[in-house]
């Protein structure tokens, strides 16, 4: 059938964020604990197992290649392969499936040990030996013929450094020996009464139905089969991970990937609901006294919660995740471990995008966070070895959030999207199953933005052949440049009328500007600037008069849309907001003509204005918001308005500013320089970079903190939306002025198919 839209919001809104919705159904089946309950006898027939639903699950579910577990990851798959055969083995049963396990086995094993970047993770290092000497113990002919493994013996030799350090440690960090009670050494593993002891209050060992199995064989423990029965009965006949979970957890997660998806704008209701719920409990929770194999898994949660919430503009602090800096043993187990915490760290630093000025905590957690996973990237091979999350990882560390463009973004997380990755479990990883509906919905998305963005670009480059803008002959003509930059930064919802005003003022930003550095004489830019001034175009000719007749029309046009909402006063607004900025096109001109170098405070005074990011963004806003934009614009939202000027400055003269010497003009660059005597080109970049640092969080507290409440959401999604415009072209490069640099993206924006593989 066609599923519309709707179709899918509803079934989606029915199986995430019904009364009825159950939140476990998005834990996949795990392989290797399915395996290990499988393993269980019946307490009445020790020749039967007591859980037959396991081993059929295990037939039906071996992927074609012969192994069990997620494709892409070669550990999971090799214990998860392991722990099925010998499952099947101990009740003689699916003899073709163990056939074909043992033969993938065989072929791969030494290959993906092999292929497997970086360090052997811990819990690898202790559950590969143990199921391959299960397995081995049983008589299945696991390893390949002939010659020594040196990768199968690395691997058990690090098992042994483990056992050798933590055999009588009480305290292990991240997870206790115990919780892989099914693979360890008989040697190693505890009494009757050291078992028991261990177990939490609904019968388990730490959540782990594979550790739980292994305990109910082996005290027969009434309490673990109670365990083991409730998860069975409560999950529908599958075996997680671990269990139980935390369900808000899940539905954070759940939130996170719509949102990420592109398709949070269909459930804002639910969201906001989960959000509240959230907030409730972050609100009234003190620190939690978590165990030590659970602190990957808390931080995680935590930093996603922050993130989420400070997102939505609640008011909360970082310290409930941050605690871990404080523990220095924490810390070096972290390093020493990094491979179990990576999902820590990449949620640390997502939430310090929503870093406000002064959170030092945030800040120092940030910079451990970086180092972490800058030793998960910096590993023998080259990128194209890199898997799914470490390419993830990798777009983390080099975009900062200010520069991403989220219709793009939603483009990268559909097209390598497999499910949600989340954290839980001894082995770290787990991709929530979500149903078919969830991938869909965020295709036909994406791909109806992608079909209304191209069709109002054709307008818009109708509209600039048509007021002549195209055809000037001179400077930079961008009109698809400034639709893509007018578009792409935030996908405001449904606002047409708001992203073509955006990108038409910008249009006019830059044709002015190349007037004013390039075409003019000093005659034609003050007859212009004055014509501005006194809002007459008659006396004008050439460029100037095509300039100010767009410009005029402009303003009338967004005028006349937005009567209904202000009565009058608009055009009064918008003709001051432009008079300021071609009065300091003209007095840059001065300044270039005479080699005038102004002071840098005198300077900023002036570039502030000329930017243009104000008429670039305050003119939608009298076109879409209610209010007395006439009182308002210039006073009372000064301050977010202001500081979108100042940064869009500086990270404009922070690559433009050889360009600009050419013409003759001084920036913030060789000002600083001017000023400070022993400063290089690089002193003054560095410089403007930290002021960008501190500036950048201003802007986000000034988004998402208190001060603002009261300011309409949208005024200041249109700030967002210009200034990650100006981060993202100046971020690194000067991306404006090449003619090939934002071209791939225009295409994926635009134009190319999403490429899915199913």
């Amino acid at each position: 059938m066609d599923e519309s839209i709707s179709y899918l919001v509803e079934r989606i809104k029915e199986e995430m964020f019904s009364p009825s919705a159950d939140m476990l159904s998005f834990l996949p089946p795990s392989p290797y604990e399915t395996a290990w309950v499988a393993m269980v006898a019946g307490p009445q027939s020790p020749h039967r197992p007591m859980f037959p639903q396991c081993l059929e699950w295990i037939i039906r579910h071996q992927r074609e290649e012969g192994f069990w577990g997620e494709l892409g990851n070669p550990m999971d798959s090799l214990t998860s392969t392991l722990a099925c055969v010998v499952a099947l083995n101990a009740w003689d049963t699916g003899h073709a499936n163990i056939a074909k396990g043992l033969g993938f086995l065989r072929a791969n094993m030494v290959k993906l040990l092999m292929e497997h970047r970086g360090g052997i993770p811990r819990w690898f290092s202790i559950v590969f030996p143990g199921m391959l000497e299960l397995a081995l113990a049983k008589g299945l002919p696991v390893l390949p013929d002939g010659g020594s493994m040196p990768a199968v013996n690395n691997v058990f030799n690090r098992r042994e450094t483990i056992l050798a350090m933590e055999k009588s440690s009480g305290n292990d960090r991240h997870p206790p020996l115990t919780s892989f009670l099914e693979a360890l050494p008989i040697s190693c593993r505890p009494n009757h009464e050291v078992i028991l002891r261990l177990q939490m209050e609904d019968g388990s060992l730490f959540h782990s139905p594979s550790a739980t199995a292994c305990a109910f064989m082996i005290t027969g423990d009434r309490n673990c089969l109670e365990y083991l029965q409730t998860m069975m009965k409560r999950c529908s006949n599958v075996v997680p991970s671990v269990f139980p979970v935390d369900e808000d957890f899940i539905k954070l997660c759940l939130v996170d990937h719509l949102r990420r998806l592109g398709c949070g704008e269909h459930f804002a209701a639910e969201i906001r609901g989960v959000m509240d719920h959230t907030y409730r409990n972050w609100a009234k929770q003190q620190r939690e006294d978590y165990k030590n194999y659970e602190i990957s898994q808390y931080i995680y949660r935590d930093s996603l919660a922050f993130n989420l919430l400070r997102a939505y503009g609640y008011r909360v602090t970082p310290r409930k995740f941050c605690w871990f800096m404080d523990e220095k043993d924490v810390l070096k187990h972290i390093m020493e471990n990094y491979t179990e915490f990576l999902g820590a760290m990449v949620g640390v630093y997502r939430a310090a995008h929503f870093m406000f000025p002064e959170e030092v905590e945030l800040h120092n957690a940030k910079v451990f966070a970086m180092k972490v996973l800058h030793k998960c990237l910096h590993l023998e091979g080259n990128n194209a070895d890199l898997t799914g999350f470490e390419k993830e990882i990798e777009h983390e560390m080099e975009l900062p959030w200010l520069a991403r463009m989220d219709h793009l973004e939603h483009r990268m997380y559909i097209e390598r999207s497999k499910g949600y990755i989340t954290w839980i479990g001894k082995t770290n990883t787990c991709r929530l199953s979500c149903s078919s509906f969830v991938i869909k919905l965020a295709i036909k998305s994406f791909l109806n933005r992608q079909s209304l963005y191209k069709n109002e670009l054709e307008e818009l480059k109708r509209w600039s052949e048509g007021s002549g803008l195209s055809k000037m002959g001179f400077g930079r003509e961008k009109t698809t440049y400034c639709y893509f930059l007018a578009a792409v930064p935030t996908c405001l919802p449904l606002h047409s009328d708001l992203r073509k005003i955006v990108a038409k003022c910008a249009t006019i930003v830059i044709i002015a500007d190349d007037f004013f550095d390039e075409k003019g004489s000093l005659n034609e830019l003050e007859c212009l600037t004055e014509a501005v001034h006194r809002w007459k175009g008659e006396s004008l000719w050439g460029d100037a008069k095509v300039i100010f007749d767009a410009l005029d029309e402009l303003v009338r046009d967004i005028a006349f849309k937005s009567f209904s909402h202000y009565d009058n006063g608009v055009e009064d607004v918008l003709h001051d907001m432009w008079r300021d900025v071609f009065a300091s096109w003209l007095k840059e001109f001065k300044w270039s003509s005479s080699q005038h170098a102004p002071s840098i405070d005198e300077y900023i005074e002036v570039a502030m204005t000329s930017i243009a990011i104000q008429v670039i963004t305050l003119p939608a806003y009298c076109l879409a918001c209610s209010g007395a934009p006439k009182d308002n614009i210039k006073s009372h939202y000064s301050k977010i308005t202001k500081l979108a000027m100042f940064c869009a400055r500086l990270l404009n003269d922070s690559q433009s500013y050889q360009r600009e010497l050419e013409h003759g003009k001084f920036n913030m660059v060789p000002l600083y320089m001017k000023e400070n005597a022993d400063a290089s080109i690089e002193d003054s970049i560095d410089h403007i970079r930290d002021i960008l640092e501190k500036k950048g969080k201003e802007f986000v507290e000034l988004l998402f903190g208190d001060e603002y409440n009261s300011v309409p959401k949208l005024w200041k999604e249109l700030h967002l939306t210009t200034l990650k415009a100006f981060w993202m072209l100046y971020d690194t490069t000067n991306k404006f002025d090449s003619p090939t640099a934002l071209l791939q993206n225009i295409n994926m924006a635009f134009y190319d198919a999403l490429e899915i593989n199913v």
